[in-house]
């Protein structure tokens, strides 16, 4: 059974830990690149997306992926612009409470996923200015890919900062 409690205690320290300097085009690359690498490595079947300031800077599909990864890439980008959390956070939140973002806010689901994978791009003293999102795995295992992926692009040890 999930601790709901001890999953948004460490999101919430994943999100004030995976925060960038500054982040540019070039930054999207390497990053994309990194999360593209791992995909290839162990054949996972995910799609990729980052995005600064709503422009999708990095893009990419692995084998395996359908259309509908595409459309839970939307709705996962969705949450994190209108919440500048990560969408596992988000989605756990709601787990806890019992209820929906329809229920708490009157968005459509069709539009809004809080199923994990999407995790904000943190500016260290300016807060969210994109988002870094994978579809195509279980959602814990979406955020978690996410979060690895961050981690060792900032350099950042995963000590502490890993779902169970």
């Amino acid at each position: 059974m999930t601790d709901f409690a001890q999953d948004l205690a460490i999101i919430a320290r994943q999100e004030q830990a995976l925060q960038f300097d500054r982040f540019d085009t070039d930054e999207a690359w390497k990053l994309g690149c990194r999360l593209r690498d791992m995909a290839v490595a162990r054949k996972a079947p995910i799609t990729i997306e980052i995005t600064l300031n709503g422009q999708r800077l990095f893009y990419a599909s692995m084998p395996g992926t359908t259309p509908v990864n595409d459309d839970w890439v939307r709705r996962k980008r969705n949450v994190v612009e209108l919440y500048h959390h990560s969408t596992y956070f988000v989605g756990q939140g709601n787990r806890q409470s019992g209820m929906t973002l329809t229920d708490k806010i009157g968005v459509p689901l069709a539009d809004y996923a809080t199923n994990g994978g999407a995790f904000p791009l943190l500016i260290k003293g300016a807060g969210c200015v994109g988002s870094v999102i994978v579809s195509g795995l279980a959602q814990r295992d979406d955020h978690g890919f996410v979060v690895e992926a961050l981690a060792a692009h900032l350099g950042v040890s995963l000590d502490g900062l890993m779902l169970d």
